[in-house]
Order: structure tokens, then C-alpha cells, then sequence
């Protein structure tokens, strides 16, 4: 139970500015290279890349209604915003790479990019994420809660699976393409 009005923040029109980044070294001013700006638009690139594959992926049938497949975009979606933060430590490559993100799901399929937003979802998400303890149990809490499945152990299993594997998506992607 919340028992402060300012431990609840809504996300706005653009959630991932305000993310509170937990970084070992400072936020470097943006004079970044060229390379690395390639480097941040190809991981924005690979990781919207992973994203299709899954979106076309036939999934289980009792996974298969609309809803549960539009939160599992959601989720992936808000996964690797939050990827990117996390683990580029430039706020001007975190933006490169989540504009590549958007900008490739956007030139594949409008409808899959229009349905991988939702700053109400994304406000869930970054209180689980913003705890700081068992992130990955909260996040899959938070899955199951908007799939209208909240406290079911598949739900929230599945949540939490989703979230590491796409998370592991975006560090592999990061760690191979940044300096």
C-alpha cells in the first residue's frame, strides 16, 4: 500500500526521459561520435527487429486473444525502452536508439506501432521497474495485473520470462554494437 502521493509518478507523453537511471559512471555530456551514433541506431534497429519476429510469432492458443497479445507487445515494448536506458549510459544514444526502434517498427507495420505504446501501461511497468528489488517478479506481477490475470502464477511467470528474455535482447544488442 502506498502511503505517499509522491511515490506515484504517471508517465507522460515521452516515459522514457523521466526513468530514473541507476549508472556506475556519470551521463557523459553529448558529444558522442559518429560511431556510436551508427552503433545506437543499429541496436535500435536489431532489437525493433527482434520485437517483428516475436509479433509474428504464432503464439499458444490460450495466449492468443487480442488483449493478451497487445500486452505482450506493450511489455516488450516498455522493455526495451527501459533496456536502453539501462544500459547505454548517453542520454543522447538512448534517444538514437529508441527513435531506430520506433522508426523500424513504424516502416514495418503502422498497426504493430501503434499498438506498442501506451503511456498508461508503461506508468505500471516503471513502478515495478523503479523499486529497485526483484524487478523482474514485479514486472511480471504487473503483466498478469494488465492481462486481467492478476495473481495468476502462469500470467505473472510468463511476464517475468518475457521481460528477461527481451532484456537480454537489448544488453546482447548493446554490448555488441557500443564501444
Amino acid at each position: 500500500m502506498l502511503t505517499d502521493d509522491l511515490d506515484v509518478k504517471i508517465a507522460g507523453d515521452k516515459p522514457s526521459v523521466d526513468v530514473h537511471r541507476n549508472k556506475s559512471t556519470p551521463v557523459q555530456d553529448s558529444s558522442v561520435s559518429s560511431e556510436q551514433i551508427e552503433g545506437a541506431k543499429k541496436i535500435g534497429k536489431i532489437v525493433a527487429e527482434s520485437f517483428i519476429r516475436d509479433a509474428e510469432t504464432e503464439v499458444d492458443e490460450e495466449f492468443r486473444d487480442y488483449g493478451m497479445i497487445l500486452q505482450r507487445r506493450l511489455l516488450l515494448s516498455f522493455t526495451a525502452t527501459a533496456g536502453f536506458e539501462q544500459y547505454i549510459s548517453d542520454d543522447t544514444l538512448v534517444g538514437i536508439a529508441q527513435k531506430s526502434f520506433l522508426d523500424t517498427l513504424n516502416k514495418h507495420s503502422a498497426e504493430l506501432y501503434k499498438t506498442s505504446s501506451d503511456t498508461g501501461a508503461f506508468s505500471f511497468y516503471y513502478l515495478a521497474f523503479r523499486r529497485g528489488s526483484e524487478v523482474e517478479r514485479r514486472i511480471g506481477q504487473t503483466f498478469a495485473m494488465l492481462c486481467l490475470h492478476d495473481g495468476d502464477p502462469i500470467f505473472q511467470e510468463l511476464g517475468e520470462a518475457l521481460y528477461c528474455w527481451f532484456s537480454s535482447v537489448v544488453r546482447k544488442a548493446v554490448n555488441e554494437n557500443l564501444v
